[in-house]
This record gives C-alpha cells, structure tokens and sequence, in this order.
C-alpha cells in the first residue's frame, strides 16, 4: 500500500484520486482551492486537508505529494511552499504541463534539500477515469519506484502489441528530470497537427456540394480506417451533440504553450516542423489575430490588380487603424 497526498482537485486532478481510490487500497491525502473539490475527494474515500500544510503533516514519511495544478506561477508557487514543509527523502511529483526546463531547474534546486522531484506528463483529459491516463515520466530512478504502484493504478493496461516494449501498464520512465515533460510536449504539438487536419478535412465537407452528415462519417472511419483514432471518435461525438454545423460553438481556440515550446525547440535543434507550426498559426487565426493581415492582403490584391474587397458588416472594418486612409475606412477593406 501506498500513500500520496494530491494538490489540485479539478477536473483532472479529482478524477486521478477517485480513480486510485475506486481501483486501489492505496491512501490519498487531498488537498484543493475550494471546500467543495475536497468534500467531493473526501466522497471518493480520500482524506481530506485544509492547507498544505495539514496534508504533509498527515503523510508518513518519506512522503509523495503530486501536483496537479496549472503549469506556471500555481506550481512553482506549490514547489516552492513544498520544499519548505517536506523533509530529506521526500518527493515532488508535478503531473501538469510544466515546461521541460522548469523542471530541471526545479529538480537541481529540491536536491540540494534532499528532495526528489518527478515530471509527469499526463495524457487521458477528462476521460482518464474511466479509460486510464497515459503517462510519460521523468525523474531520478529511485524516486520513480516509490511511485510506480500510483502510476500502474492511474495507467491502462498496455495492449497485447506494445506490452513486450513499454511493460503490463500504460507509463514508461524516459530518463533524467524534464524527459516525461518533454516527451508530453512533442505529444502535444502532434496533437495539434491531428486536430487540425480533421478540421481541415470536416471544413471541406462542410462547403462541398453534397449533404453529407459528419458524425456518420466520423462514425464510418472508427470502422478500420487509416485514419481512424480516439479523436475521431471524439468528432463523432461533437457533431452528435453539438450538430453537423457545430452551431452552439465559437470558433476560437487557446493554446496552452507546448505547441510553442515543441516549435522553438524543434527550430533550435533544425528540425522543421511545418505541419505543428501551422497548425498553431490556426489557433492564433481562429482568436482573429490574423485579421489585420488578411486586410493587408485584401487591400493589396486591390491596389496592384483592381481585385474586389468585401465591407465588414457594419460597413468598417472591425480594428481601425489609427493611420487608415479615407478611402480604406469607405470601403471597409479586408
């Protein structure tokens, strides 16, 4: 039996303690912003601590706690307050999206405390409940083994295909402090890519001739296509929810930095990365932080061919510059 406490119930972070509470004797200490996350962790058969403070001192040494909060000031604020309550021996586990940077900046500062520190990318989102989360970890040896029996539990069993090269579970160790974040960045920027190209492929659809029902086709590719995949499946489900048009959603898009630090990376080591990048530059476009420069390239085509220019809506364009002509405000150029 292992214990662990856990900071952060969100979405995440509270399905990951039910889960090692539902599937395991293994304790779990929880620990979040609201009294509402811990009541609910606390329902899931954890115990529950007000403070940081109270869930260290409830842990038995040497003591595992696992951060789940935004990557960022939330945890370096967390490791910060950790490193000052946790004791030699102890370990750090951050199973957000930090940077892979920060956490080898972090592992060099907790040792000279004689305190572990383990990244751990997390891949599953909300349906890591139920289906398991797929883990890529990175961290000292020895600190990886204490927290081996959590990660068996929080992973899916392997498939029969992959159990000879990663083991029985759906984790794998890469190496030194920042390898799990680093191997979750790239996922990340891949996962860009993906997403983007059904898009891509759903929005020609969705301007071509025939009436087609995306979810059915989303549906028919699941049936051993090439291109089959969970987000697929996940298309199939949007469309039944939300309709063939997605007509409830706005078209915008965040991003949460590891597309951009897989592209920085990948251009520091020469590695070109066109379709990643691309897809990035779509998410900015989808924020409308492209539409100044769609209006450039409209009002060129206009000045050099006589190229016709749409009005915005309202008869302006939707961002007037300060040093727009006249002529461009009257016509509203795009």
């Amino acid at each position: 039996m292992t214990q662990i406490g856990f900071v952060g119930l969100g979405k995440m972070g509270g399905n990951m303690v039910h889960r090692v509470r539902r599937d395991s004797e293994h304790e779990v200490v929880a620990f979040g912003r609201s009294e509402r996350s811990i009541k609910e962790a606390v329902r899931h058969g954890a115990t529950g601590a007000s403070t940081l403070k109270e869930m260290v001192r409830q842990l038995q040494a040497p003591r595992i706690v696992w951060l789940m909060v935004p990557a960022g000031e939330a945890t370096e604020e967390n490791v910060q307050k950790l490193a000052r309550l946790l004791d030699r021996g102890d370990t750090i586990v951050d199973g957000g999206n930090s940077k892979w940077t920060d956490d080898k900046r972090r592992a060099k500062e907790l040792k000279r405390h004689g305190i572990d520190y383990v990244d751990v990318g997390v891949s599953g989102g909300v349906w890591g409940l139920e289906v398991g989360y797929c883990m890529m970890v990175g961290g000292p040896a020895k600190a990886v083994k204490r927290l081996a029996p959590i990660l068996d539990v929080l992973a899916p069993p392997t498939n029969e295909q992959s159990a000879a090269a990663i083991g029985p579970r759906g984790w794998l160790h890469f190496g030194s402090a920042g390898a799990g974040h680093y191997v979750k960045m790239v996922h990340n920027g891949v996962e860009y890519g993906l997403m983007q190209a059904y898009a891509e492929g759903f929005d020609v659809f969705d301007k071509c001739e025939y009436e087609l029902d995306n979810a059915k086709i989303a549906h028919l590719w699941g049936q051993g296509s090439v291109v089959r995949s969970w987000l697929c499946e996940l298309a199939a489900r949007a469309f039944e929810a939300d309709g063939n048009e997605l007509q409830t959603i706005e078209g915008y898009t965040e991003d949460s930095g590891e597309g951009r630090w897989t592209i920085a990376d990948a251009t520091a080591h020469d590695v070109p990365t066109p379709v990643i990048t691309a897809s990035l530059y779509a998410r900015f476009r989808s924020r409308g932080d492209g539409e100044f420069a769609d209006r450039v390239l409209a009002a060129l085509r206009n000045q050099f061919g006589g190229h016709a220019v749409k009005s915005s809506p309202d008869g302006s364009p939707a961002r007037q510059s300060s040093r727009a002509t006249s002529a461009g405000r009257a016509r509203g150029a795009r």
